[in-house]
């Protein structure tokens, strides 16, 4: 931003901005915004969408009031924080909102208006790019039937691991010496496969439960849904961060 910018656009394909918004969200470092946004409709399909959020994302950019905001999403003439924003269908031109806050803002008449300011956390530093490269962290959806023996020899040779649960944290009980094994040798960063809301820290207490695996060191991600859990959680580990200082890292940013 030392050209004197007052603002930058990124268009990229929508299936994976919410990843992208994330991640650069959680390392920039300027005051001038950070818009990305795309389309949902292809310039051959009747009302395209693609100009509209472009030039929706220009007027962001250029606005005083988008300031110190970080990066964000602006799409249907909508403005999103990038740490809530979320793709939540495949073809509707309003797929992105923010199920825990809602927009932050929005476009009226060429005209950004925004209505509430989320705190910025500082961004994450000294993340090592080679390292980044080759970091692997993976993804565990937890479903019904789900085979812990399975599940035990999944995840050799992953630096990391983010299980998406059931509602407010919750595993079948089958699973939970598995996963607290697993929390012995790399960061598991527990999280809800909802899409919206919290994973609880202490209102339930079965085996699998929220308390219990927190229990046996899975690492409560709080609001974070499971994709953003997994960007934050490689680029700590990029960044040599320790099992507190990623525990920490989610209570700030969940």
């Amino acid at each position: 931003m030392a050209g004197g910018a007052t603002g930058v656009v990124v268009t990229q394909g929508t299936d994976t901005l919410e990843e992208t918004a994330f991640l650069a969200d959680l390392v920039w470092p300027h005051p001038e915004p950070l818009v990305l946004t795309g389309a949902m409709r292809n310039p051959t399909l009747a009302g395209a969408d693609g100009p509209a959020n472009l030039l929706a994302a220009a007027r962001v950019a250029a606005a005083p009031a988008a300031r110190g905001l970080g990066a964000l999403v602006a799409f249907h003439d909508e403005v999103h924080a990038a740490r809530w924003a979320r793709k939540t269908h495949s073809t509707n031109t309003a797929a992105f909102v923010s199920p825990n806050a809602g927009p932050l803002g929005h476009v009226v008449e060429g005209e950004v208006r925004v209505l509430t300011r989320p705190q910025r956390l500082p961004p994450v530093t000294g993340v090592d790019r080679g390292r980044l490269d080759t970091v692997r962290v993976a993804l565990l959806t937890v479903t019904l039937d789900e085979d812990a023996d399975h599940l035990a020899h999944l995840f050799r040779g992953r630096d990391a691991v983010v299980v998406a649960g059931f509602g407010v944290g919750h595993v079948p009980s089958a699973l939970a010496p598995v996963l607290g094994e697993l929390a012995e040798r790399v960061p598991v960063v527990l999280t809800s496969r909802t899409g919206a809301g919290s994973v609880l820290r202490h209102t339930y207490g079965a085996v699998g439960s929220e308390t219990d695996l927190q229990r046996r060191g899975l690492i409560n991600g709080g609001l974070l849904d499971p994709y953003k859990a997994k960007v934050l959680l490689r680029l700590l580990l990029a960044a040599g961060a320790d099992r507190a200082g990623i525990a920490a890292a989610f209570a700030r940013h969940g």
